[in-house]
């Protein structure tokens, strides 16, 4: 009995020193490299979270860590839940006194914030993540689930990887031969093919008319649009209002065959964040280039 007794209370102290173990493991800060190449400590997961990009709220959200959010920058509006969080500006005009009022524990941001060093000089800590690409929002997310203690970044980067299969599978022959403009705003700014919206039509294997050389997001003159001849353009409900107007954009394939894929604002914030929604906004292409391509022949 004695020799029993003993063995039970060995096994107890063995469990107790094992338990100890993994919670100082678990308890131990952890030094994470953001964007800028700096190392940011954080002794435990985050529980108060200031967002001032759409993509990195959308990625917080995404990992499963919304109710960490305490305030978020004016464009961030999805999902639902988080647009009755304080708003705390744009990229020029952040309201730095109401973040020291929310007492965050980080604060997300891109490298190019003119916030940093003010909010450094008070105290407050800042992660800073660039996402310009889908490599890029794969390896944020990566960042992102060190920093918030979560483990989700694989399930929903393959989310978005099998959404881009399902939107490839849409197109007739995969998209090939289809020849695709992108414009981004009416100055006309278009997507070019090293933009992540450029990444997204070649996964869906499209054409798009912008050559590499003008980089991501070039101002194109009209006239180039009109010898491309595409077979689609891709705009915003408020870029479409004009389109037929344009000196000689009536004799453009995509024009003359009514193949113009006007997307809602809803559908825009989509497009046009370089967030987890990227299978989706490869989704709402596809869809909107089968249905013109179905109705026009």
């Amino acid at each position: 009995m004695r020799s029993m007794s003993h063995a039970r209370y060995l096994i107890v102290g063995v469990a107790l020193f094992l338990l100890g173990f993994s919670l100082a493991v678990f308890a131990a800060p952890i030094s994470i490299v953001d964007d800028r190449g700096i190392a940011v400590v954080f002794e435990k997961p985050p529980q108060r979270i200031v967002s001032l990009l759409p993509s990195l709220t959308e990625s917080v959200c995404a990992l499963g860590k919304c109710g960490a959010l305490v305030g978020i920058d004016r464009f961030s509006n999805w999902p639902k839940s988080i647009q009755g969080l304080p708003k705390l500006g744009g990229m020029g005009d952040v309201n730095i006194e109401r973040i020291v009022q929310l007492k965050p524990d980080v604060v997300l941001l891109e490298r190019a914030s003119p916030v940093i060093a003010r909010l450094h000089s008070l105290g407050i800590k800042t992660f800073a993540l660039d996402i310009k690409s889908m490599g890029d929002e794969e390896r944020a997310l990566k960042k992102l689930d060190a920093v918030l203690g979560t483990t989700e970044s694989g399930r929903v980067w393959n989310q978005i990887k099998i959404e881009i299969m399902r939107a490839n599978k849409l197109l007739p022959s995969r998209g090939e031969n289809i020849r695709v403009y992108f414009e981004v705003n009416p100055a006309p700014y278009a997507a070019g093919r090293t933009s992540f919206i450029g990444e997204i039509l070649s996964q869906l294997s499209l054409t798009n008319i912008i050559p590499e050389s003008l980089g991501p997001f070039p101002k194109i003159n009209p006239e180039f649009v009109v010898q491309a001849k595409p077979d689609v353009i891709l705009l915003t409900e408020s870029n479409a209002s004009d389109i037929q107007g344009r000196p000689g954009w009536s004799a453009i394939p995509a024009v003359s065959k009514n193949r113009i894929c006007v997307f809602t604002a809803d559908q825009n914030d989509v497009l046009v964040r370089p967030g987890p929604r990227m299978g989706e906004a490869a989704l709402i292409i596809s869809q909107c280039i089968q249905e013109k391509l179905s109705s026009s022949r």
